[in-house]
């Protein structure tokens, strides 16, 4: 099988179902060879079983291509660790990483538990920090060795990362995170030949299709606008080695477009040259609001008071 991603090994998290289940099928039909993460869970996270990924790798091997099934905790060392053990033992090396793995536990700040903060905080965050990890200790060590990689890495965020979703402040945290740790280990990886870039998508999963069931519905004609599997070519594209030069950027994906995001940068600035008085600040600070930028509004923020 020949394409973009030709001889490159690539793994994918929560790639079960969804935007990942995409993403797998998308890389192995541009030739690469692919570790399907999922551990199985349900939208909340609980449960677990083997039957998405193996689907999965089915459907690429019946499609002629090859693939290998990971049910690991990718939130655990031992997990993590495990999953990158699986593509250099399996196809002898890697080079893509695709975070992709996540639930939700969606609640209002007043009625979110600390265990629904810390289970969304754990696959999202840890679940893209450990993998991420363990691939940059191999790339480093090859890089050491003389054989500098052409490897990639490819994040996934959301627009609740970018600014903010009413009644998921747990997964918009995280999803947050997930963009700081993607500028930190772009900077850091670069010199072992690893770009490192994340993607805000929009598409119809578990995840969104109810909460937002209106936006995702599917049209009964036309195009498609939600489908996971017009994300896909975007990551397919960034984990190729075509991609190269690219590194620490945020993109934006959904339906048939595709956004550069341009994220926090310095506006409007007053500098007295000297301490400001409180009043002083006010008013200079409302001042700058005026001159500023007006801030895209947080999802949701019409939504009624209540849990």
């Amino acid at each position: 099988m020949s394409g973009l991603c030709s001889e490159r090994v690539a793994i994918v998290t929560g790639a079960g179902r969804g935007l990942g289940r995409a993403h797998a099928l998308a890389l192995a039909a541009e030739g690469a060879r692919v570790v399907v993460n999922d551990l199985g869970a349900g939208l909340d996270g609980t449960g677990s079983g083997t039957e998405p990924a193996q689907l999965v790798v089915d459907e690429i091997v019946a499609r002629g291509g090859q693939a290998v099934a990971h049910g690991g905790d990718i939130a655990t060392t031992e997990g993590a660790a495990s999953l990158i053990r699986a593509a250099v033992e399996t196809y002898g090396r890697l080079d893509t990483l695709v975070n992709n793995a996540g639930f939700l536990r969606d609640r209002m700040l007043v009625n979110l538990g600390e265990d629904d903060w810390d289970a969304v905080m754990r696959v999202h965050l840890k679940g893209h920090f450990l993998p991420l990890k363990h691939a940059a200790a191999h790339w480093r060590a090859e890089a050491k060795a003389g054989r500098v990689p052409a490897a990639r890495v490819v994040n996934t965020s959301s627009g609740a990362g970018l600014v903010g979703s009413v009644g998921q402040g747990n997964y918009s945290a995280a999803k947050a995170g997930i963009i700081g740790l993607t500028l930190v280990a772009a900077a850091e990886m670069g010199r072992y030949g690893v770009l490192v870039n994340v993607i805000a998508p929009a598409a119809r999963t578990r995840m969104t299709e109810a909460t937002f069931a209106e936006t995702m519905a599917v049209p009964d004609t036309g195009f498609d606008a939600m489908a996971p599997e017009n994300v896909s070519p975007l990551v397919v594209w960034l984990g190729s080695a075509a991609s190269v030069g690219v590194t620490g950027r945020v993109f934006g994906a959904e339906g048939g477009r595709i956004t550069v995001m341009e994220g926090w940068r310095p506006g409007p600035t007053a500098d007295k040259g000297a301490r400001w008085s409180p009043a002083e600040a006010g008013e200079a600070a409302l001042k700058l609001l005026a001159e500023a930028t007006t801030p895209e509004p947080v999802y949701g923020a019409q939504r009624p008071p209540g849990g």
